[in-house]
């Protein structure tokens, strides 16, 4: 009898351990293939703004901005600056959220990949600035491991090598991480000298549908929005009049 059991139990294990390391929603496939290229934010303070939205519900926004027309999402997991967490992403899902979710964080060790992938994650951000590029490389390899697409992001022109290790998506970040002030102008800048084929990301200080349009112009397919929707009273319903200005 023992035995059996603990046979069972050990094949469920396996089946579980298959789910980590599993093929997750494709971020690119979803930008590729949407006409907005949304990527909804779920984001409840910033160290620069303090808190945007204290009392924001991982259950009830995400979900909101799935069926207000995002072509995916991203949610804050830092606790200490973006009062963040894993378990948003779980909530998320738990609510219902079937879209690819990007785990946005500051990775710099592999464990935090494993959470990304247990909590219900698509995708990873990889940013340039935190990473050597060959911290930057081995962390790719081992999130494509996990099943796990990657969002590279890149600030300056000195950091576009960085797209050399073809990651599954470039996002340049108009944010400058150390001063926070942020201009969109940096995605166009930089955006010609990427790798032509390279799926763009543009994130941070998009507030108006007119340079979403600019910027898909310029050949981005995806566009991170958040503070433009959470200081709203309804985040979903922001992004929803966003996009009918498209």
């Amino acid at each position: 009898m023992g035995k059996d059991i603990l046979e069972q139990i050990i094949a469920h294990k396996r089946e579980e351990v298959a789910v980590l390391y599993a093929k997750k929603p494709s971020l690119r496939e979803a930008l590729l293939q949407s006409n907005t290229g949304i990527i909804a934010e779920f984001k409840r303070r910033s160290p620069s703004k303090g808190w945007i939205k204290e009392d924001g519900r991982a259950d009830i926004i995400p979900l909101s901005y799935q069926q207000n027309g995002a072509a995916a999402l991203s949610i804050l997991t830092d606790e200490h600056f973006f009062g963040g967490s894993d378990d948003f992403i779980r909530q998320a899902r738990q609510s219902g959220v079937t879209l690819p979710i990007l785990y946005k964080n500051f990775v710099i060790d592999e464990t935090q990949l494993y959470a990304a992938a247990l909590c219900g994650a698509s995708a990873v951000l990889l940013i340039a600035a935190c990473l050597s590029k060959q911290a930057c490389a081995a962390l790719m390899n081992k999130a494509h491991e996990l099943g796990l697409e990657v969002l590279l992001e890149m600030h300056s022109e000195a950091e576009l090598e960085y797209a050399e290790l073809c990651p599954d998506l470039c996002g340049i970040n108009n944010r400058n991480l150390g001063s926070f002030v942020t201009d969109v102008e940096n995605s166009f800048r930089l955006a010609e000298l990427l790798p032509k084929d390279a799926v763009k990301v543009s994130e941070s200080g998009i507030s108006d549908p007119a340079t979403v349009r600019a910027l898909r112009q310029a050949g981005f397919r995806g566009f991170l929005i958040g503070e433009t929707f959470m200081k709203t009273a309804g985040p979903g319903l922001a992004l929803n009049e966003f996009i009918a200005k498209l």
